[in-house]
């Protein structure tokens, strides 16, 4: 028989066997059980709770805590991960975050229109007649003093006019060669220095009323090169030329005239004064804008300091274009009584798009903005320094919460945001720690980054079930 001392040892043995297959097998079944908890949504014995969501943004996420995808901080239900073709598809840009001044601006509906008396021209019939030639058509780009139309006279005044100064040249001819000849007798008698002297009063007259007549045909219509031609070839103007306006006559214009109207046909009978066509320099227009009452302060210190103006000017549907440092004309004195709003006009400089497209002998050009045109005007009111200014897609909204998010690697994490103002443009967020310089964030789409994290939260086990956010 064995001795008591032997079996106990061979007891502990076994009794250790039985202990170490204990050990082993709660090793492998733990991570097996804990990773069937994780599935569920709960926490596995033993470990440490994830720290709760941060629904304020502030200097509460120190040393950026969070920004590294999966260290501590990093909330599963706020994170997205996007896929390149993801990020193409609703064009996601990436951005800094900057500190700047946010000029706060009011918005006023405008539309562009010409300058009173300054953008149009009436080309007028000088004188009475048949219109024989039209020399240009509509829409056609002419110069300063360009022939635009021909017309046959018929006006029995200025018929006599041409031919009193024709009669009138006439007989200075005659004077003059009989002054010549009789101071060639020489001084034999009284009689010959009296006659000349005679000769030399009337010629005299006769330069007078040669001027007069010159002058006289002058103010019908005819020019310099036109009356001196009716005494040089001693014939009567038959028709003459109606031209565009000098560039003298175009008071500080761009030289550049476009035929807006054509108001005669040929063969067509016109009388001095009437208009033939109408011409428009668009080289410079105004922004007509309507300011309503609680806007006019503003905008009557922006016109006294000449605070620089912004037409903000619709492309497409989705896409705007900023015409920038433009300067109002002048403030209307009056405000209108049926709309009770207060009018101004906003400078704008036009240009050209391309080069001009000719037909023939003809021109045609394309002015970049016209009248008729809507704007908006934006008027500067006041400046918030130290801001966080975005575009106005980097801010996604909900309810009364507004999102915006942060890159973190493939991934983009959501952080709340104080809004102080928002416009269709741009989004002022405080200074207050959320955001901080040099942050990388989503400069466009939050709202669709927005919505695909919510429909992401919707589609597994929310491990905030019952917590409406």
């Amino acid at each position: 028989m064995s001795s008591p001392r032997t079996l106990t040892s061979v007891l502990r043995v076994v009794l250790a066997a039985v202990v170490v297959g204990a050990i082993l097998i709660v090793g492998l079944v733990t991570p097996v059980r804990n990773q069937v908890i994780r599935l569920m949504g709960g926490v596995p014995a033993g470990a440490a709770a994830a720290p709760s969501e941060k629904h304020e943004g502030g200097a509460g996420d120190e040393g950026h805590a969070g920004h590294d995808h999966g260290h501590a901080g990093h909330a599963e239900e706020n994170s997205i991960e996007l896929s390149e073709q993801a990020r193409k598809s609703i064009g996601l840009l990436e951005g800094a975050v900057a500190v700047s001044t946010f000029h706060r601006t009011v918005t006023i509906p405008g539309m562009v229109v010409e300058r009173p008396g300054r953008s149009r021209y009436a080309a007028i019939a000088s004188m009475t007649g048949f219109l024989t030639k039209i020399l240009v058509t509509v829409g056609e780009t002419v110069v300063p003093d360009q022939p635009l139309f021909e017309i046959r006279l018929t006006h029995e005044e200025l018929v006599q006019s041409q031919a009193d100064l024709l009669r009138t040249a006439a007989e200075l001819d005659v004077v003059r060669r009989e002054i010549a000849r009789l101071e060639g007798i020489g001084p034999e008698g009284l009689i010959a220095t009296k006659v000349i002297l005679e000769r030399k009063y009337e010629l005299q007259k006769l330069e007078a009323v040669r001027l007069a007549q010159h002058q006289a045909l002058l103010l019908h219509g005819l020019t310099e090169e036109q009356v001196n031609a009716i005494v040089t070839t001693r014939t009567l103007l038959g028709s003459i030329t109606v031209r565009a306006p000098s560039t003298a006559a175009i008071n500080g214009g761009s030289g550049t005239l476009i035929v807006a109207e054509l108001s005669v046909e040929r063969g067509q009978h016109v009388t001095a004064g009437d208009t033939l066509a109408t011409l428009v320099d668009h080289g410079t227009l105004l922004i007509e804008g309507d300011a309503f009452e609680q806007d006019m302060a503003a905008l009557t210190e922006a016109a006294a300091e000449g605070k620089p103006i912004t037409a903000v000017i619709e492309v497409s549907a989705k896409q705007t274009k900023q015409v920038e440092g433009l300067r109002i004309a002048y403030v209307a004195d009056r405000v209108t009584p049926d709309s009770r709003t207060l009018r101004f006009f906003v400078t704008l400089p036009n240009d050209l798009i391309g080069d001009p497209r000719t037909e023939g002998e003809s021109s045609f050009v394309t002015w970049r903005y016209k009248p008729g045109q809507r704007m908006q005007l934006q008027v500067p009111v006041e400046e918030w320094p130290d801001r966080i200014v975005l575009p106005a897609d980097a801010v996604a909204q909900d309810s009364v919460e507004n999102y915006v998010f942060r890159a973190n690697g493939d991934h983009f994490d959501r952080a709340t945001v104080h809004v102080e103002h928002r416009d269709p443009q741009w989004v002022v967020i405080a200074n207050d720690g959320t955001l901080f310089p040099g942050d990388r964030i989503a400069m466009s789409a939050a709202q669709q980054l927005h919505l695909a994290l919510k429909n992401k939260a919707g589609g597994g086990i929310d491990p905030h079930a019952g917590h409406n956010h």
